[in-house]
């Protein structure tokens, strides 16, 4: 028999996971699909990340984040949202990929594959799309990228040992890459279209880039940009005038950001915004204009991933649980 839902949620990070404690708090039915592992986002963090955030400010369905410490590292967080699945008894299928949604509300049809090989369908009368803002990295769009030297994530410093390594961005991720990789023996350099760190760094880490980048021991190269990869150097070209300059390059470690894969929410006829693209929602309810589809979490930023994160996309749960039980 064809398996019936209040809701289907589409990904299993900690949002998709808080709209599933919503729902179970409420007695609503709810399954939780994912391509991946459950928070398989957090699985691409640096190994040895700490959260910016305090534990807190990342708790989900009222479940205590409790760590001796106040802000919890990327393990710690792992072994929590497990928890919260475990607490609340969650339906969550791993490694099942939704392929297909039609229908409409009260009616959805979905679709899903699993790795295994087999199709499943099951139906549900609102579908919540909770896949992130990680779906495909910014592509800086030069020559060379497709080498094997050019990553676009970066785990941890060792595979860069003795070797000459350009982090391209100046942004949170950026900058605590580059440092990590300098304390472990790499020869770091920094390049970034602009003419300092970005905002959005973490406010303890940024004398100690300061203090690297005025001594030389990590060189940056301001306002310019990478215009080609070559198997043993990388071009730089200035932002102001053109000029190019070539450097001895082991690995390039592209720290520009990802981006959210809008397709199935436009083939369900969603509205995204040319401009910022951000998919058109009610914020008080996350509801799209496609009446029972909804988004939570990060896909609900656009463009701007500093927008949204766990600490208010852990919201969208309670939100969107809180307008399906209104009465029509």
């Amino acid at each position: 028999m064809t398996e019936k839902f209040d809701i289907v949620v589409v990904g299993a990070g900690p949002c998709g996971i808080a709209v599933g404690a919503a729902a179970k708090k409420a007695g609503l039915s709810c399954v939780l699909f994912d391509k991946g592992a459950a928070t398989s986002s957090l699985l691409n963090y640096p190994y040895y990340m700490t959260f910016f955030s305090t534990a807190v400010m990342l708790e989900v369905g009222g479940v205590p984040f409790t760590i001796p410490e106040a802000k919890p590292s990327r393990r710690e967080a792992l072994a929590y949202y497990r928890r919260v699945i475990e607490h609340w008894g969650l339906a969550v299928r791993q490694y099942e990929e939704v392929v297909e949604v039609e229908g409409r509300e009260g009616a959805y049809k979905v679709r899903t594959h699993k790795a295994a090989g087999e199709d499943h369908d099951c139906v549900a009368a609102a579908v919540v799309v909770a896949t992130g803002g990680f779906h495909d990295p910014n592509y800086l769009g030069v020559p060379g990228e497709d080498l094997p030297k050019v990553r676009h994530y970066y785990h941890e410093p060792y595979p860069y040992y003795d070797q000459d390594v350009l982090v391209v961005g100046a942004g949170n991720s950026a900058v605590e890459a580059a440092l990590e990789m300098y304390r472990n023996g790499s020869r770091v350099s920094i390049v970034h279209f602009l003419d300092t760190i970005d905002r959005g760094v973490k406010p303890w880490v940024v004398p100690d880039i300061a203090n690297r980048l005025a001594k030389g021991e990590i060189p940056v190269y301001w306002r310019h940009r990478v215009a080609e990869i070559r198997p043993q150097t990388v071009l730089l070209r200035a932002e102001d005038g053109g000029a190019t300059t070539e450097i001895t390059n082991d690995f390039v470690v592209a720290m520009t950001g990802w981006r959210a894969n809008h397709e199935p929410l436009v083939k369900l006829g969603v509205d995204i915004d040319a401009a910022t693209a951000i998919p058109s929602h009610n914020p008080a309810t996350m509801e799209t204009n496609v009446p029972g589809l909804y988004i939570a979490g990060v896909i609900a930023a656009g463009h701007d991933a500093n927008k949204i994160f766990i600490e208010n996309g852990r919201e969208h749960g309670e939100l969107i649980v809180a307008h399906r039980l209104k009465p029509s």
